[in-house]
């Protein structure tokens, strides 16, 4: 199992249609459960970081480059994405909070090192607030080569970056629970981690803009409710076994199953740029899943227009948003909401040794991504600096200040080499 898959075995073609009254054993191959580590709530992520130019804070459009040259250990653990100025960062797989955040910070540490030495930086945010169109280049992988040329015009708009974390569910019928139980909170998480509020050099008016940029891609937004697993693969086969998409990485929902990992992926939260900020956002998921799981959880399944409703509210107003209670059928504040899932996931995360990460979460909603670029922009009244404050927060309260230092030591000792950089977590990450 691994937290970050490329490929997929398709079906071999037999099993088209009618799968809900099949035994297990004769699912497609893409739909074969990964139950291999055997342990629920388990915890990977991932992180679409954005490459810029250190000089003028543009993006480099370098990722081919930059991931030919990456040091075998951080090789594993960065990968293409659609856009050529942006790479993905994956952690291994790990039972608690606090080991795979311990990870990202030192894989983001080693990536900030590498790249510094090829003249580079890196940075976090739902999109680079200034740059447009124009300049957009995709990424020569041949995923995104083949991604080029269906989704065409969409895939050359400006890139949008992610936070994703994955859930283990070692059983598919639990997937499933979780996923039903999981989009309904889609726009309480994407209030929460909204961080994208300009876009092309403007203040778009969405605390998460790369949301709505996103959607023009087909595929994505919240996932319907499905009755059991049997259900998801007779669905999502209709377009595997027709040959519409390859596999299914390519539906790209706000919260979808990956069966070859064997986890519930959550996805629709914008990419955050200080490691503190992904932190409560981990522990609200995984507090999430046992409460959906283990849980007195909410049995209100709300309509499609309501939740694409309230998910397109959240994408505008973060945390000032008032959002739509199904069962009153008035509008509420969204911190309304979110007080009250923290209330019920405190036991939760209790027991599952996240606690204290999850009391990040107020801190987290009284001022988030998208609020501090405002800020940003009122005080220096431009958005030329904005991206450089990205960098700055990469890496933690020393900033970019620490890589200087490292780069200083590798130019003062010709023996120091990126090797230099605090090396990621030895979790193994194993091919696709």
């Amino acid at each position: 199992m691994t937290v970050n898959a490329r490929t997929y075995q398709r079906s071999d073609g037999d099993a088209v249609g009618g799968l809900g009254d099949c035994p297990r054993g004769s699912w497609p191959l893409w739909a074969r459960w990964n139950d291999e580590l055997d342990q629920h709530y388990t915890l990977g992520v991932e992180e679409e970081l954005m490459l810029l130019e250190p000089h003028h804070w543009s993006l480099a459009q370098s990722s081919d480059r930059v991931l030919a040259r990456l040091s075998g250990e951080l090789s594993a653990h960065t990968f293409p994405e659609t856009h050529a100025a942006v790479v993905e960062l994956a952690t291994g797989i790990h039972p608690d909070v606090g080991g795979v955040v311990v990870e990202l910070a030192s894989l983001r540490n080693r990536l900030a090192c590498e790249l510094g030495a090829m003249g580079l930086a890196v940075a976090a945010a739902g999109t680079h607030p200034l740059t447009v169109r124009e300049e957009t280049e995709v990424s020569g992988a041949v995923r995104y080569r083949g991604l080029n040329d269906s989704m065409r015009v969409l895939a050359r708009r400006e890139p949008t970056m992610a936070l994703h974390v994955h859930v283990g569910a070692p059983d598919p019928g639990d997937a499933i629970r979780l996923l039903n139980g999981l989009r309904r909170n889609i726009p309480v998480l994407l209030a929460l981690s909204g961080n994208s509020p300009f876009w092309q050099g403007r203040d778009s008016g969405f605390a998460s803009a790369r949301t709505v940029i996103f959607q023009a891609f087909p595929r994505t937004g919240p996932p319907r409710f499905f009755a059991d697993y049997a259900d998801y693969v007779d669905t999502v086969d209709e377009l595997i076994a027709s040959g519409a998409i390859p596999d299914p990485s390519f539906l790209w929902w706000d919260v979808r199953l990956q069966p070859a990992l064997g986890t519930v992926e959550v996805r629709v939260m914008d990419a955050q740029s200080r490691v503190r900020d992904i932190t409560p956002l981990v522990a609200l998921i995984q507090s999430l899943a046992r409460l959906e799981l283990e849980g007195d959880a909410s049995s209100v399944v709300p309509s499609p227009e309501v939740l694409a409703e309230n998910r397109f509210l959240a994408a505008r107003d973060g945390m000032d948003a008032r959002l739509i209670d199904p069962a009153a059928r008035c509008l509420i504040p969204v911190r309304d909401m979110l007080d009250s899932l923290l209330a019920d996931c405190r036991p939760h995360a209790l027991a599952l040794g996240c606690a204290g990460a999850l009391e990040g979460v107020p801190r987290l909603a009284a001022a988030n991504g998208a609020d501090r670029q405002r800020k940003f922009a009122a005080l220096n009244r431009h958005l030329d600096g904005l991206a450089a404050s990205f960098a700055d927060q990469f890496l933690g309260p020393h900033g970019r200040a620490s890589v200087a230092h490292d780069d200083r030591r590798r130019q003062s000792d010709p023996t120091e080499r990126s090797g230099t950089c605090a090396a990621g977590s030895h979790t193994p990450v194993p091919p696709s």
